[in-house]
């Protein structure tokens, strides 16, 4: 939807309930396999489908997730806790009633930091409040089949295998004012919970889910208004562009006269807009009590320190510094830290003697362009971290340009090996010797009469003409800044 005359004036409200699948090997409350993309229904026991007589027990693999993933989320967690039933009536809910937490949930009150970035706009760091951070089962999936025409045969299956998959249910605060603010604070819960190990975070796979909430008011001092909940996005430049269609589509309903209904509306990925869904329901309408199968959760004071002290270096933490103590740019520490195999990667490197800030062009550039045209991790290939200092230390040091580099760097990614040693045996080691590349520029000079005429006559631009066939000539091993000031010299002699 295109943006509306009058927006000016309003302001969104937006907070996001994000679902993170903890990555279990077993079920919250059994010993049911949780692995993705087996045949449907396969997956499941008495305790999943909730069959009479069974009882469910606490992973306890899911406790440590959920306590470290609050820890990182400057969480409060409580030392006392406990699980209740939500009831709801759905074919994706076997036991027609989920175990959550509702009024004493492990964890609450922190928050995160994000860095936003917006086209045309200067980058800034918000602070996003983080209300609580729950366990409970996921529910299992619904695949609806058949045509959409009235004369067709509709109908829907069920599969359960992600029935009873351990849930960190993580609820912002309505810190949240622009729809690239939900977005950078999805990714930055995915980069935490990754760093963490906790879950891979795979939207695709439905491994981290976010529901958002969002509502409209006229001015910054104004009540919240109605608020709407959007599901359906798996990726986060959907939930970009649904926050963004949803908060003109109430600023036009509220400025046409129209009411905000509460509701669930789903975004719809190929028209780009969000439909309704149903009306929304209130904490009352699940009806909760305490599990009485489930007893309360106690976390002892040296478990918690234990779990704290296996906390890694985290996000945020690696970003501010790789800016204050390494020097490099706020993009490219972001850029270098979103995932944790590349920044343990460069990390790597710089403890082998690699400059940092070549070490990162290289990682950025060539190197990132080539993982992502074969479609790799930085843990697929060959060539090690040592290695790749190795090659920068020959480039900072001028002993090979960078167009050597980059001609080997794909036989090195492909099969590692020692960079020095490929240079030596190939005879590629950078021309540094000025008497020598004199003689090639004279030849040249010799070969090109026509072009050394005009260039006498004032077209300049055949400097660079001649510099890039000095480099041609060498094979790309004169060193650059010796060529440069060889081919200005030699030329601007001539009319002396």
């Amino acid at each position: 939807m295109a943006a509306v005359k009058g927006q000016e004036g309003w302001e969104a409200v937006i907070g996001l309930e994000t679902h993170v699948q903890l990555g279990t090997a077993s079920k919250i409350f059994t010993q049911a396999s949780t692995n993705f993309g087996d045949d449907p229904n396969t997956n499941i026991n008495s305790i999943v489908c909730g069959l009479p007589g069974t009882l469910p027990v606490l992973n306890r693999k899911v406790l440590e997730y959920a306590v470290k993933a609050a820890l990182a989320l400057n969480l409060k967690v409580a030392e006392h806790s406990k699980f209740d039933r939500k009831q709801y009536f759905y074919p994706d809910l076997p036991k027609n009633y989920q175990i959550s937490q509702y009024d004493e949930p492990i964890a609450e009150d922190g928050w995160i930091e994000v860095e936003v970035s917006e086209k045309g706009k200067e980058t800034y760091i918000k602070k996003i409040g983080i209300e609580r951070l729950h366990m409970e089962e996921d529910a299992g999936k619904l695949v609806h089949v058949g045509s959409d025409s009235l004369s067709g045969s509709r109908y829907s299956l069920v599969d359960y295998n992600r029935a009873g998959i351990a849930l960190a249910e993580i609820v912002s605060k309505p810190d949240l004012r622009t729809g690239r603010e939900a977005a950078e604070y999805a990714a930055e819960i995915r980069r935490i919970v990754r760093y963490l190990g906790v879950s891979d975070g795979n939207m695709q796979e439905g491994s981290l889910r976010c529901d958002v909430n969002i509502s409209v008011r006229q001015g910054h001092h104004a009540p919240f208004g109605i608020k709407i909940e959007i599901k359906n996005m798996n990726s986060f430049s959907a939930i970009q562009k649904a926050c963004e269609y949803e908060i003109a589509r109430q600023i036009k309903a509220l400025t046409d006269g129209e009411k905000i209904v509460q509701e669930t509306r789903l975004w719809d990925e190929s028209k780009q807009i969000t439909i309704s869904m149903r009306s929304k329901e209130v904490a009352s309408d699940y009806r909760y009590f305490p599990d009485p199968d489930l007893g309360p959760i106690e976390i002892e004071q040296a478990r918690r320190l234990n779990w704290i002290c296996e906390l890694p270096e985290l996000p945020a933490s690696k970003r501010h510094r790789y800016v204050e103590e390494i020097g490099l740019s706020i993009y490219d520490a972001r850029v270098l830290t979103d995932e944790l195999p590349m920044a343990e990667y460069f990390e790597s490197a710089i403890a082998s003697g690699a400059d940092p800030k070549i070490l990162a062009n290289w990682l950025m550039g060539d190197i990132s362009a080539y993982l992502n045209s074969n479609k790799i991790t930085i843990q697929d290939i060959k060539l090690y971290p040592s290695q790749l200092a190795e090659l920068v230390k020959l480039i900072s040091s001028g002993s090979i340009s960078g167009k050597i580099a980059k001609d080997i760097l794909p036989e090195l990614i492909e099969k590692g090996g020692s960079p020095a040693t490929i240079v030596a045996e190939r005879g590629l080691e950078m021309i540094s010797d000025i008497d020598e590349l004199r003689s090639i520029m004279n030849n040249l000079m010799v070969s090109y009469l026509e072009e050394v005429q005009a260039f006498r006559n004032g077209k300049i631009k055949l400097q660079g003409f001649f510099v890039g066939q000095l480099m041609k000539q060498t094979g790309g091993k004169a060193d650059p800044k010796i060529t440069n000031k060889v081919v200005v010299e030699m030329l601007n002699s001539l009319d002396q």
